[in-house]
């Protein structure tokens, strides 16, 4: 227990933060709080449950990497003898067994800097964009180039690289285990249950606008490493680009050269839904589920370059992105 310390962050959680202090409460040295403004009585409730709490500047914009990162300072100020820092979201419930597990595994293997498990959404059941969080965060077991918002992390590892980029406003997990693994450090997703999330997704706008933050989080991933060896996030960029702006134009913009033919282009949508789709029923998805991601994919495309769209954008303007949130 000495060795693990816990950092939460969020902004009006309500009954969630509840749930995700009461799920380590006594598994962990310390749990540090970081609120990015809320005003529902998370920080009261906090408080109460005996957990440090970290109140960001509010004149300065928020992220979840600079959370997170206040969160770790903190926590190493007042228990720096910590060889692991296991960081959560607050709309997530550590699952029993998971801190043990992860602790375990990083003392086994000193050349891993990250571990992390299985992130399963609490009701898939009761909209479709629960269900679709819930696919996509089934990845493979083992060895791997990122990981998400919660995992273990190792102290040494993460001090080493100076920690989460905090001008980023999505994708900051994956771009610190770029520098990561950059330094020779491994990831790892364990094949072990670790998180509960609740991600409220009740409207198509919330989706889209989800969507559109993994385009920003692309475009800005590719944009910072994109280089070789590591081009990072080059091809999905590339992919929003192509099926979110450049084969619409070209249909769109010379159909009246073609007299309506290029219009045909547009078939390339079905066909691509197909491809995926028999791609997932491979992986043992069920016909329901791969349906409905496939048809995710291709549809998010043009939510994701209106993501990518807002990042170059603000490259060219020189000025901060602001956060997209999908959560009312």
């Amino acid at each position: 227990m000495t060795r693990v310390g816990l950092v939460v962050i969020g902004r009006n959680e309500g009954d969630r933060l509840r749930q995700c202090l009461h799920s380590v409460t006594g598994k962990v040295a310390r749990i540090v709080y970081v609120d990015s403004g809320s005003t529902d009585g998370s920080i009261e409730l906090a408080r109460r449950s005996c957990v440090d709490v970290v109140e960001l500047d509010l004149s300065t914009p928020f992220t979840a990497a600079r959370a997170r990162n206040a969160g770790f300072d903190h926590l190493l100020s007042v228990e720096p003898q910590l060889d692991f820092v296991q960081f959560v979201d607050g709309d997530c419930e550590i699952v029993e067994g998971w801190i043990d597990r992860a602790e375990k595994e990083l003392e086994s293997n000193p050349n891993i800097a990250v571990v992390c498990g299985r992130r399963r959404e609490r009701f898939p059941e009761q909209t479709i964009y629960n269900q679709l969080c819930d696919i996509e965060w089934n990845t493979p077991v083992g060895e791997t180039k990122a990981c998400g918002g919660d995992s273990m992390m190792r102290v040494k590892a993460f001090q080493q690289v100076g920690g989460f980029n905090p001008t980023l406003i999505a994708g900051e997990e994956p771009e610190l285990c770029v520098r990561l693994r950059q330094n020779e450090w491994k990831i790892f997703r364990l094949d072990a249950e670790m998180t509960l999330h609740d991600a409220q997704m009740t409207r198509l706008g919330q989706w889209w606008k989800r969507a559109t933050r993994a385009g920003h989080a692309y475009a800005e991933g590719s944009w910072l490493h994109g280089g070789e060896p590591e081009r990072h996030w080059v091809k999905e960029t590339r992919s929003i680009w192509l099926w979110g702006l450049f084969i619409p134009l070209l249909a769109l913009g010379t159909a009246w050269l073609t007299h309506g033919l290029s219009l045909l282009l547009l078939l390339v949508y079905p066909l691509q839904f197909i491809r995926t789709f028999l791609s997932l029923r491979r992986q043992n998805l069920s016909s329901k589920n791969a349906a409905l991601y496939a048809l995710s994919c291709t549809v998010g495309k043009f939510a994701q370059v209106e993501g990518a769209l807002s990042f170059l954008r603000a490259r060219l303007k020189g000025s901060q992105s602001t956060l997209i949130e999908y959560k009312q």
